[in-house]
């Protein structure tokens, strides 16, 4: 099963794809310093098997990787994501004054 992850920059999505059909899209939205994610999607015959989650890691590590910008969990799936990963939680208020 190959596994691939997209940055469909003309779309402002993240997207995964599994042997070369889509499964997962995050959608984002981008201002000076924040990315926000309003949107999460998994095509209904592929949902239960993590795909949402591994989408929604692999775009706060690329995020946090080439950026500055905060993350905005608009969607609620994103905002689950971050209740269980606390540890990233560095991510909500990267590059805001104290």
């Amino acid at each position: 099963m190959a596994q691939e992850f997209r940055n469909e920059t003309d779309q402002n999505r993240y997207a995964m794809y599994v042997d070369g059909e889509l499964v997962s899209v995050l959608d984002y939205r981008e201002n000076d310093d924040a990315i926000a994610f309003p949107h999460t999607y998994t095509v209904p015959k592929h949902r239960g098997h993590g795909y949402a989650a591994a989408l929604v890691e692999h775009a706060l590590g690329e995020v946090e990787s080439t950026t500055d910008k905060r993350v905005v969990p608009m969607c609620w799936f994103v905002g689950q994501w971050f209740d269980e990963h606390p540890e990233r939680a560095g991510l909500l208020s990267r590059g805001v004054a104290d």
